[in-house]
């Protein structure tokens, strides 16, 4: 049974969960500064471009499955507000047997990932040759991968946001000494790369589980009725399935804007590349908050406690608000001085220059939708996340289409802010039947 009486969230204990998840975000962007300054050094500009190619392609499937991360952090902490030990480890162990047949199965499709994946780009040969090496070493890691989403998810879930932070850094470290060792030593360029990211994932799945998960791990904890209970199994995969079409279609809509930059111009869509790293930084910071607010929202839903949960809802979504006024102002006080010194090219950073206060405002317009969606996956609300997800990107095409004909580049952003708060909207109208779901718990207790 959940314990009669939780003490409140407060602010402090919100920054001290999220203070590891920005950390492990941060550790987890260097994978690839890594890779690509390991392979700059050492290789050529086809090596180089190879690892780039490759690397986004796996950025792509593996985005694709975040869905593993999102339900177990959920299911972690609803089991865990509920004082359910036995669903509390059964969680992890549905998750890591999914994440074990998903990675089984993008090995067994290994000889087709590179040809369809260099079927989107348009690279020279010996690119492509390169790229295909990689892919080829890299699979091997996918299982351990997919997995590591479940660790993570279900730590995060647990509130160990400081071991979270340890498995990152192990991945990294890994990954780091691995990517030397391979290229600089044994000159294995690209391959040697992805070979060394694959071991890298084992390396953390095996250190994870033995010296994370293990040791708070209750044996005879759960049973095999309740691993293999089909309900629960049925609720997992169709939960998955709406994370996944919701993500999937926010992906869409990213896209989009890419594509959107390129149709006004080779200098707009320069210039759109450079402040969507503004955008990125402030999404590591700014996630960590929905993060939390996903773990204590599963907590309250699992105890059916609806003060909890309203508390959960105003200290992270306060805090995230304070911290994306604070980075729009940053940016736009900062930015130019950091767009001057970065971008050397005069047109792609006079585009940057000229759409910056843009940029700008894109952390304090986007911070309601990314708290709701902490919200929503907390309370596991696959269905609401998965339709506002599709409308709001319906939404955003059409304001691109309508805009940008008339407005440029200008009309570009301005439809990518419409995007965050038709995100925004499209959950709220789902609140009411959230706040009424939770109070109907609470009254079954």
């Amino acid at each position: 049974m959940p314990p009669p009486t939780a003490a409140p969230l407060s602010h402090r204990q919100t920054l001290r969960l999220a203070a590891p998840i920005v950390l492990a975000q941060l550790a987890t962007a260097t994978t690839g500064v890594v890779d690509t300054a390991v392979m700059g050094r050492f290789g050529g500009a086809a090596d180089l471009a190879a690892v780039g190619v490759a690397s986004v392609t796996f950025s792509f499937v593996y985005w694709a499955f975040g869905f593993l991360r999102m339900s177990t952090t959920a299911l972690t902490a609803q089991a865990d507000g509920a004082g359910d030990q036995a669903e509390l480890q059964a969680a992890l162990l549905r998750a890591l047997v999914v994440g074990a047949s998903a990675g089984a199965v993008i090995i067994a499709l290994r000889p087709f990932v590179a040809p369809i994946a260099m079927a989107f780009f348009d690279a020279a040969s010996a690119v492509e040759q390169e790229a295909a090496a990689y892919i080829h070493e890299r699979i091997l890691g996918a299982p351990a991968a997919l997995m590591g989403y479940a660790v993570t998810g279900w730590l995060l879930g647990r509130g160990q946001t400081r071991r979270l932070l340890v498995f990152q850094l192990v991945l990294n470290g890994t990954n780091a000494a691995l990517d030397a060792w391979f290229v600089i030593s044994l000159d294995r360029g690209p391959a040697g790369i992805g070979l060394g990211t694959a071991i890298a994932e084992w390396v953390a799945l095996i250190v994870g589980i033995s010296a994370l998960v293990l040791p708070g791990w209750q044996r005879g904890g759960t049973s095999a009725a309740v691993l293999w209970d089909g309900p629960r199994w049925r609720a997992l995969f169709a939960a998955n399935r709406d994370v996944l079409i919701r993500t999937l279609a926010l992906l869409g809509g990213f896209a989009w804007f890419t594509n959107a930059g390129a149709r006004v111009g080779t200098s707009a869509l320069a210039g759109n590349e450079v402040l969507m790293q503004f955008v990125a930084v402030s999404a590591f910071v700014l996630d960590s908050f929905a993060y939390v607010a996903q773990r204590e929202v599963g907590l309250a839903w699992g105890r059916a406690d609806e003060r909890a949960f309203g508390r959960a809802v105003r200290v992270t979504s306060a805090l995230a608000v304070g911290a994306a006024i604070m980075f729009s102002a940053l940016f736009l006080l900062t930015g130019p001085a950091m767009i001057r010194a970065a971008v050397a090219d005069g047109a792609a950073r006079d585009a940057a220059l000229r759409w910056l206060p843009w940029c700008a405002a894109v952390p304090t317009v986007g911070v309601a939708s990314w708290q709701l969606d902490g919200v929503f996956l907390g309370a596991m609300r696959g269905p609401a996340l998965r339709n506002a997800a599709i409308v709001a990107s319906a939404l955003y095409v059409c304001t691109d289409l309508l805009l940008r004909p008339a407005w440029g580049n200008t009309g570009v952003w301005a439809a990518l802010l419409a995007l965050y708060a038709y995100r925004a909207l499209t959950l709220l109208a789902y609140w009411p039947g959230l706040r009424a779901a939770l109070s109907r718990l609470t009254v079954a207790r």
